[in-house]
């Protein structure tokens, strides 16, 4: 049996109403949207919210057996560097992995996850982390400004302790232009909505779905939950009416509460639907570009035994309003932002450096005495505890995965951000270690010394001069 063993899900902290994008730009909601949507706050991008999403999946898993990581994605940072490779490290997994990237279709998560599953089923590998992400921009005062949300989800895939087996799938492949983006496109580009919505969704979708329904002698009834990505909320009730499933199958489509989070989006489903899943039941999934991919999964007793996720239903909990739309214009980069003499220069780190302290600066590991057992960050030789002193006696140790306090905080109002002010923090772990870190996800009023902390990978600057976004990991109040 191979399947999805774990899961887990990002949605970032903050959320906008759609009404703020409608009232910035002066006209009334034109896709009848209401709700919100999720949006990356400044210092996140596709490959932070994927580490984000795989460090809840991979909650109570031994890292050191993880031995694949896919990642998917149509919003890479870079045209030429594995963003796997960088989430690899980041979730401190061993080197001596397969990794890989699907990139460039809406429906690289789904084809990511059957690529996986094939993987495991050859015995090339025993357990591979997929991670599925993606954070887009439409032009301001665009349909797609209002519809897309940013998210990630992260699925671990094996043949031991399937909490949901892959049964089957079924796939079509078709050069449908609907949305495109060039190599030099900042945006997305569309054509016009009702070709999209008429000969895309409602031809595609259910041609997929009931191509897999007569290929392993399905009907609709026998599927607890049907997943399928469509953005137009009348119609995405169309569909399941046209293939025969009753309202109470249909998995929410989150449009109102995340928004379309591209390749992401149906494996982003998928997580929700698992939270709440029960042993028998059957789920059916498909995604959208560029023709399509329909998944049949049937859920194990073994769900029951990772109850403990986060998750799609502990992220959308936790929330912050974002009522200005210039700072969100901003933190996109959309518009440019007077940084001030302090903000002009980047803390650059060099790529030699990068390089060899690749296990500090992206996985946030520091270093254990073997003689006395005490964790210090950074790495150092020498073992900080008075009386100690050990020389040469250290272990790699992984603070990304440990709690800690707020020992003392500032708030910087000299210093340049997009979100002043720039907020600091000392932070003491559970277990020994203490290190400063900048805080994020968070308000200056909001902070008390000795609140509980965790760690979120982030990016750091975003040199666009060299083209090279820096990684690191910051602080954030534990959500409860």
């Amino acid at each position: 049996m191979v399947g999805v063993t774990s899961y887990g899900a990002y949605i970032p902290w903050l959320r906008m109403d759609r009404k703020v994008i409608a009232s910035a730009m002066g006209w009334y909601n034109p896709v009848g949207l209401a709700g919100e949507k999720a949006v990356a706050n400044y210092d996140e991008d596709s490959v932070t919210m994927a580490v984000a999403a795989g460090t809840d999946c991979l909650k109570g898993f031994e890292r050191e057996k993880v031995d694949g990581l896919y990642f998917a994605t149509t919003t890479s940072p870079y045209r030429e560097r594995q963003d796997a490779s960088i989430a690899a490290c980041a979730l401190d997994v061993n080197a001596d992995i397969r990794t890989a990237d699907f990139t460039d279709s809406t429906k690289a998560g789904t084809t990511a996850l059957i690529s996986a599953c094939d993987a495991i089923k050859a015995g090339s590998m025993k357990n591979l982390l997929l991670c599925v992400s993606d954070c887009r921009m439409g032009k301001m005062s665009s349909l797609q400004e209002q519809v897309y949300g940013d998210a990630s989800a992260a699925f671990l895939i094996g043949d031991r302790r399937v909490i949901a087996s892959l049964e089957g799938w079924h796939s079509i492949s078709y050069d449908f232009i609907g949305h495109w983006r060039a190599e030099s496109d900042k945006f997305d580009r569309t054509w016009e909505d009702r070709f999209i919505r008429d000969a895309g969704y409602t031809k595609l979708l259910p041609e997929v779905i009931s191509g897999l329904l007569k290929k392993y002698k399905l009907n609709m009834s026998d599927f607890a939950k049907v997943i399928y990505t469509c953005p137009y909320t009348r119609e995405h009730a169309a569909i399941g009416k046209q293939l025969g499933a009753n309202p109470g199958q249909l998995q929410d489509h989150m449009l109102t509460s995340v928004g379309d989070s591209g390749a992401a989006y149906p494996l982003v489903m998928l997580a929700a639907a698992l939270e709440e899943a029960q042993p028998g039941d059957k789920i059916l999934v498909a995604s959208f570009g560029n023709g399509s991919d329909a998944l049949w999964l049937t859920v194990t007793d073994e769900i029951e035994k990772i109850r403990d996720r986060r998750g799609v239903r502990g992220y959308l909990s936790s929330k912050q309003e974002l009522v200005n739309y210039e700072k969100y214009v901003s933190f996109r980069n959309i518009v440019p932002v007077e940084k001030g003499i302090r903000g002009e220069e980047i803390a650059f780190t060099q790529l030699s450096t990068l390089w060899r302290e690749r296990r500090t600066v992206l996985g946030l590991c520091g270093a254990r005495c073997k003689r006395c057992g005490t964790p210090q960050f950074p790495y150092n030789r020498v073992c900080v505890k008075p009386g100690c002193g050990a020389i040469d006696e250290m272990e790699y140790y992984r603070f990304s995965d440990k709690r800690g306090e707020l020992f003392t905080y500032t708030g910087d109002n000299l210093a340049f951000t997009p979100n002043p002010p720039q907020i600091y923090g000392v932070i003491d772990f559970d277990g020994g270690g203490r290190y400063w870190f900048d805080l994020t996800d968070c308000e200056l009023e909001s902070l008390k010394i000795g609140m509980s902390v965790e760690m979120t990978f982030r990016r750091k600057y975003l040199d666009e001069a060299r083209g090279i976004s820096g990684y690191f990991w910051k602080a954030t109040p534990r959500m409860a």
